[in-house]
């Protein structure tokens, strides 16, 4: 079966013209969309903390090293899409401010960190971290970096600032993902499986696209709501 490329999104690369009326309202949405996804991200802490106690003191027992992962990652471009072309080389911008993303970790402490696409059967992931990754339990640190303000509930993945550098220059508009806080999960995050090769990237990075025109508060009370089944159903997850 051919595989199915998604058509070049649909951007505005000139400066919109704004009013006064237009900017009020996209700042009382974006302000809506923050404290929906401050409140679930409290709320997911209060209600999951057991779950993860319980987590952190399995992965402690089972393996060597730190209970927590920690990574640098790509979020929020505050400088808007207008600048998102080839300044970033003259300035060093590596495409957003980079902040420090948490989770459970699921590899050996001894295992390399070199970026690979994701597979069922990478060695380097331990029995536990196994079963955290097909429930997308690993990435319940991730609410406290929703409160710290570097993430969202809901927006595009966060990505490492080299393979973001490499993405960026290989896939048309990738950039225009950074005009939002990056999220845990997503329109792009439930609808597709991790990403295994470029055209996967290309097809989130269209959804991704889609999810921004359309941000809104309710929007990301829906994907919320549709992402619990999707970790039941361990769609996706390995």
């Amino acid at each position: 079966m051919a595989t199915r490329v998604f058509d070049k999104p649909r951007i505005a690369l000139a400066p919109r013209r704004t009013t006064l009326a237009s900017f009020s309202s996209r700042s009382v949405s974006l302000a809506a969309r923050r404290v929906l996804n401050f409140s679930a991200a409290a709320a997911a802490i209060v209600i999951a903390a057991p779950l993860m106690l319980l987590i952190a003191v399995l992965v402690k027992l089972t393996t060597r090293g730190s209970v927590l992962y920690k990574q640098t990652r790509v979020g929020l471009d505050r400088r808007g899409a207008r600048t998102m072309g080839d300044n970033w080389r003259r300035n060093g911008n590596v495409g957003g401010r980079p902040f420090t993303i948490y989770k459970f970790r699921t590899m050996a402490e001894t295992a390399s960190e070199t970026q690979t696409w994701a597979r069922p059967d990478d060695q380097r992931v331990t029995p536990l971290g196994r079963v955290l990754r097909k429930f997308r339990l690993d990435e319940l640190p991730q609410f406290f970096n929703v409160l710290r303000g570097d993430m969202n509930v809901v927006g595009p993945r966060p990505e490492q600032p080299d393979i973001f550098s490499q993405l960026r220059a290989k896939i048309d508009y990738y950039p225009h993902r950074q005009q939002v806080l990056p999220g845990i999960t997503g329109w792009a995050q439930i609808n597709l499986a991790y990403d295994r090769s470029l055209d996967d990237v290309r097809r989130k990075v269209a959804l991704d696209l889609e999810y921004i025109r359309r941000q809104s508060a309710v929007e990301d009370a829906k994907i919320m709501l549709r992402t619990l089944p999707v970790m039941l159903g361990r769609r996706g997850g390995w």
